[in-house]
C-alpha cells in the first residue's frame, strides 16, 4: 500500500517545473499541497489532511535531482558550436506508398547545390520536411500529388552541436528546452542525431533563442 510521501513524490515528480520550482523556493508549499491534495486522496482512496501533504512536500529530497542537474549543466557547458539558419519552410505530408519515392527525388536535387538545405522526418503516419525557401518549388513541385497536412514559412533554425556525453546522461534535452519554454518561444520542430539537435522557430523568435542558448553556454 502506498504512502502519503509516496504518492505526494511521484505526483510532484510529473511536473519538473513544479519539483524545480520548489527547490528555488518559488512556490509556496501550503498552497501546493492544496492543489494536489484531491489526486493525493484519490490515489490513496482516502481522506487526507493538508497538513500531512505539506510535510510530505517539505521532506522531498533534492540530491538525486541537484545532482543530475549539476551533470547537466556540466554537459550544458560544454555544448559545441552552434550554427544558425534562416529562410526555411516546413513541410509535413501524410505518408503513402509514393511519398518514399518523391523523398529520394528531393534528396537527389538536394545534392546538386551547398547553399541547399533539406532534413527529412518520417513517423508512422506523416513524413515532416524542413528545407530552404530556394528548395521550396521544387518540394511544391515534387509532393504535388501527395497529401499537405501543414506548411509553415517564414522559419530559422538553430543546430546545437551536443558533446559525445549526452547519450549517456538524462534530462539533457529537458535542460536546453526548459529555457525555450519558460522564455515562452514555441518550437515547431525538433531534430536530432545522435550528437546534435536543431530547433526549428518562427524567425520573429531566431534571436532571442539564440540568446538564451549562449547565455546557457556561457553561464
Amino acid at each position: 500500500m502506498k504512502t502519503i510521501q509516496e504518492v505526494v513524490e511521484s505526483t510532484i515528480r510529473k511536473t519538473p517545473f513544479i519539483e524545480e520550482a520548489l527547490n528555488e523556493k518559488l512556490i509556496n508549499v501550503s498552497s501546493l499541497a492544496r492543489i494536489i491534495l484531491p489526486e493525493v486522496s484519490a490515489v490513496l482512496k482516502k481522506n487526507v489532511k493538508v497538513g500531512a501533504v505539506m510535510m510530505a512536500i517539505n521532506r522531498l529530497s533534492p540530491a538525486s535531482e541537484l545532482r543530475i542537474r549539476k551533470n547537466i549543466k556540466k554537459l550544458a557547458l560544454n555544448l559545441g558550436d552552434v550554427i544558425v539558419r534562416s529562410d526555411l519552410c516546413d513541410f509535413t505530408f501524410k505518408n503513402t506508398p509514393s511519398l518514399l519515392r518523391e523523398i529520394a527525388k528531393i534528396l537527389t536535387k538536394s545534392s546538386e547545390n551547398s547553399d541547399y538545405f533539406l532534413t527529412v522526418s518520417q513517423g508512422i503516419f506523416e513524413t515532416n520536411i524542413v528545407t530552404s525557401k530556394n528548395l521550396r518549388p521544387f518540394v511544391e513541385e515534387i509532393f504535388e500529388p501527395e497529401t499537405l497536412i501543414n506548411s509553415v514559412l517564414d522559419l530559422a533554425s538553430i543546430t546545437i552541436k551536443l558533446p559525445k556525453e549526452n547519450q549517456a546522461q538524462s534530462g539533457i534535452y529537458y535542460f536546453i528546452l526548459k529555457q525555450l519554454a519558460w522564455a515562452d518561444i514555441p518550437l515547431q520542430e525538433i531534430i536530432s542525431t545522435t550528437n546534435e539537435m536543431t530547433i526549428v522557430v518562427k524567425e520573429e523568435d531566431i534571436n532571442q533563442t539564440f540568446a538564451i542558448l549562449m547565455d546557457m553556454k556561457l553561464s
